[in-house]
This record gives structure tokens, C-alpha cells and sequence, in this order.
């Protein structure tokens, strides 16, 4: 049984740490690999990202496999989460290892961070090691395929979809071929994921799904809201979305690559401008390796690649979907559901 998470890849577990109140409103999301790791790999495309070990993905280098994904919240401060995952890995032997002891290992943790710095009302309320350690832990005690929380927890805790709330979305489909491919999204975006003309999100468009339409008062009084949001929130439009795309297949580095880069086109569909200067969009790519792809048969990977962009759209939708309103000290945040109550 699949519940539509990126958990649907068989050995992958994720956890969040959520901080909202007393000027905190962050958080951290870590996907932590099997035991045996995954091949993992990386694209960058917007033009302010805050990244922790990307080189390690790149094809040319030693690294084969990572523990753990991890994304925060905290801008560049909050990388440090990384350092608690880090930590909580080295206790259990996992990682690279550098000499004979069994803690002797280096842990390969992959990190990328979303700006949501004051978006509680408090500049220094941001993820550290602690907060990093308590969502390792939280994926740890998850159940195997388990659901997967979405909306407004971990890195997606202080997201913003342009004037909307943003959130954590994931979803996943199994391919006629047998292979899954899934995908977990912290929607933090620069750029709009709403026609606002229309009242519906540009990713559902795309996807072709059913749309209830809302009606012109509703949509008309949704456009007065947005645009007084956005006369009186004073904070700068410094966002960032992250993905991670992953697989049952068995990939290269290389390949998996190349599933990092395609996610991003699942980013354009739902967002309206993607990877702006603004922004750090930032893909990562899991292969855990339990199905073989074909290797006389290289174009058999196309069909994971179409797969990932579309469930990165889907995510992203169902991020916007999942989000709840947010007002505070930071700022005002509406959610899609709460503008446009009805439109399914």
C-alpha cells in the first residue's frame, strides 16, 4: 500500500522538527537513507542558494553514497542543523569510513536552507544542531512507508508561495515499469504559484487536474487580500525552493544527476518565475538502488525523469494545499484554501 510520500521508496523515513511561538516559526526536514545509504546528487539553479556539502554529489567525485538529506529553515544559519544529523549518524557508525574503530566514519549529510529568518517576529529564532539531531531522530522512529506530515512542519514551517503560505508537500507515483519515483518539496518561493485571474495554482493547471473554479466575488476579494498583504508585509522576497526527488531504481551519480535537474522543471510548471536571483532552488536526487535499471537500454531512465518533474509539481500543490494561515509579529501569510475556500 503507497500513501503518496516520498516514503513510497522503500528504506527511505522522514522527520521534522517544528518550532512555532515566541518569535520561532522554522523548522528542519531530514530524509535519512537505509542503512547502506543511497546515491544521491544534486542541481542548483536559483541565484542565492545556501547548500552544505553539494560538491560530494558531483559525479566526478569519491563520495558514492549519502545518510541523510537534510533541509532547514534559518537561511545559511540554519546548515548548522546538519551538524546535529551529523552527529546523531557518527553515534551509529554510519558514514564514510576513515580508520578502524567503528565510529570512525565520516557521515555524508547534504544540506540546503529556505530564508524564513524573522518570519516569526524573532531574527535569531533559527534551526541549529538540536533541531537538526530532533528530526534525524523523529525519521528514525518512523514507521517504514509511513505518511508523511505536510503543510506547514519542519523546513516548510516559515515558508511563503509568494504572497501565499507555503508549506511541505510530497507525493509519489508507481511507474507501469514497476520503478517509484517520489518527491518531497519545502514550496518557498520568490516567484507566484497562483493565477490569481483564474483563483487556481498554476501546478494544477499543468497537470491537467479537476478544478472547481472559484466564483468572481471569491476570486475578487482574494486579489484585495493579496494585495494588501502585500503593502503591509515588510520583510524581503528571499526564499527558496528545495526538493527531493527519489527512487527505487538503481542509479549512477551521474543519472541521478540528471533526476536532480528535471525536478526542476516540475518547479517552473508550479512557479511563476522559477530560479530567480532571489531564490536557491535546489534538487536533490535518491536513488536507493532495490530495482536494477537496464543497462543496455540507457534511454530507460526518460521515463523516471518525466515522472520526477511531474511529482515535484504535484508536491508543490499539494504544499500550497496542506498550508495554513499565518499571522504574526513577522508577517501575514494567507493560505490558498483560506482565499479560495471551495476550489478543490
Amino acid at each position: 500500500m503507497t500513501v503518496d510520500a516520498l516514503t513510497d521508496v522503500a528504506g527511505l523515513r522522514v522527520g521534522h522538527a517544528t518550532r512555532i511561538g515566541d518569535g520561532w516559526l522554522t523548522g528542519t526536514t531530514v530524509v535519512l537513507a537505509p542503512q547502506s545509504g543511497a546515491v544521491a546528487a544534486v542541481d542548483v539553479r536559483g541565484g542565492g542558494p545556501g547548500t552544505k556539502e553539494t560538491d560530494a554529489l558531483d559525479p566526478r567525485n569519491v563520495v558514492q553514497r549519502v545518510e541523510a538529506v537534510v533541509l532547514t529553515g534559518g537561511s545559511a544559519y540554519g546548515l548548522d542543523a546538519a551538524s546535529g544529523v551529523m552527529a546523531w549518524l557518527e553515534e551509529r557508525g554510519r558514514g564514510v569510513r576513515v580508520g578502524p574503530g567503528p565510529t570512525h566514519v565520516v557521515p555524508v549529510v547534504p544540506a540546503a536552507c529556505v530564508f524564513d529568518l524573522g518570519r516569526g517576529g524573532d531574527f535569531r529564532a533559527r534551526p541549529d544542531a538540536a533541531t537538526g539531531r530532533a528530526a534525524v531522530e523523529a525519521a528514525d522512529a518512523s514507521a517504514p512507508g509511513a505518511a508523511v506530515a505536510e503543510g506547514c512542519v519542519g523546513a516548510g514551517t516559515g515558508a511563503a508561495l509568494g504572497l501565499l503560505k507555503g508549506g511541505v508537500g510530497t507525493a509519489s507515483t508507481v511507474l507501469d515499469s514497476g520503478y517509484t519515483v517520489a518527491a518531497l518539496v519545502v514550496a518557498n518561493a520568490a516567484g507566484s504559484a497562483l493565477n490569481a485571474e483564474r483563483g487556481v495554482l498554476y501546478g494544477e493547471l499543468m497537470l491537467g487536474n479537476d478544478v472547481a473554479y472559484p466564483a468572481a466575488e471569491v476570486r475578487e476579494a482574494a486579489r484585495r487580500r493579496l494585495a494588501e498583504v502585500a503593502r503591509t508585509n515588510t520583510l524581503p522576497p528571499l526564499n527558496t525552493t528545495l526538493a527531493v526527488v527519489a527512487t527505487d531504481a538503481g542509479l549512477s551519480k551521474a543519472q541521478a544527476q540528471k533526476l536532480a535537474g528535471t525536478g526542476h522543471d516540475g518547479i517552473a510548471r508550479a512557479v511563476r518565475p522559477a530560479h530567480l536571483l532571489n531564490d536557491g532552488d535546489t534538487v536533490f536526487a535518491m536513488a536507493t538502488g532495490d530495482r536494477p535499471l537496464d543497462a543496455a537500454q540507457p534511454l530507460a531512465l526518460n521515463e523516471l525523469l518525466a515522472a520526477g518533474a511531474d511529482t515535484v509539481t504535484r508536491a508543490i500543490v499539494r504544499a500550497a494545499h496542506a498550508a495554513t494561515s499565518v499571522t504574526g509579529a513577522g508577517g501575514t501569510w494567507p493560505s490558498y484554501r483560506g482565499l479560495y475556500s471551495g476550489a478543490v
